[in-house]
């Protein structure tokens, strides 16, 4: 989970906009609305970047709610069931949950910060397991499904965020590598 400048990953978590609030008027910018207005007043609500609402908020021109990925109904969703929950479609079809979760983070005040990142580990702990069983179910066996049918397994893949794709795939390599090592080592058949 790098926050590099030049990581492509770092750049598509944080490829979303913010509805922002501006804590005071400012000369100038009103082009940021969308509409013809010169300038944008105090408590209006504008769509912004990421980067640019990160650094607004960080200097207390601006405010933002959390993001609907982050919400208390997604909290609930996870604390219920986290495999189930679709990490993938909240913030994306390909999203960085995680990723883009500790940059949103890096902005707000300790206790909501301290409330999202709590959420992003227990998320990521209570996910976890299920990842791993599934990428080694699917480095040692034939995983093929009938047409027109899924499995929990599947539909959990499907949901997976970026970092859980990842994961998947280094334990899915993994897998493979200690399947090819125990079938060279003579010790087919379970003796």
């Amino acid at each position: 989970m790098d926050d590099d400048y030049y990581s492509l990953n770092s750049i598509l978590a944080e490829n979303h906009k913010l509805s922002c609030s501006f804590t005071l008027d400012v000369e100038g910018l009103g082009y940021l609305e969308g509409g013809t207005e010169n300038n944008i007043h105090q408590h209006s609500k504008v769509e912004l970047p990421f980067w640019l609402a990160q650094t607004l908020s960080l200097n207390e021109f601006t405010t933002f709610p959390l993001p609907p990925p982050y919400s208390n109904r997604v909290k609930a969703a996870l604390n219920a069931s986290a495999q189930s929950v679709k990490l993938s479609n909240l913030v994306g079809g390909n999203g960085w949950w995680y990723r883009w979760g500790r940059r949103i983070a890096d902005v707000l005040d300790d206790e909501p910060q301290a409330d999202l990142l709590n959420t992003l580990l227990k998320a990521f702990v209570n996910r976890l397991p299920a990842l791993q069983d599934l990428s080694a179910h699917h480095a040692s066996a034939d995983h093929t499904l009938p047409e027109g049918s899924t499995s929990t397994g599947e539909t959990f893949r499907d949901g997976m965020e970026g970092d859980e794709r990842e994961l998947f795939a280094i334990g899915q390599e993994s897998g493979k590598v200690s399947k090819s090592w125990y079938d060279s080592s003579g010790r087919k058949g379970g003796r």
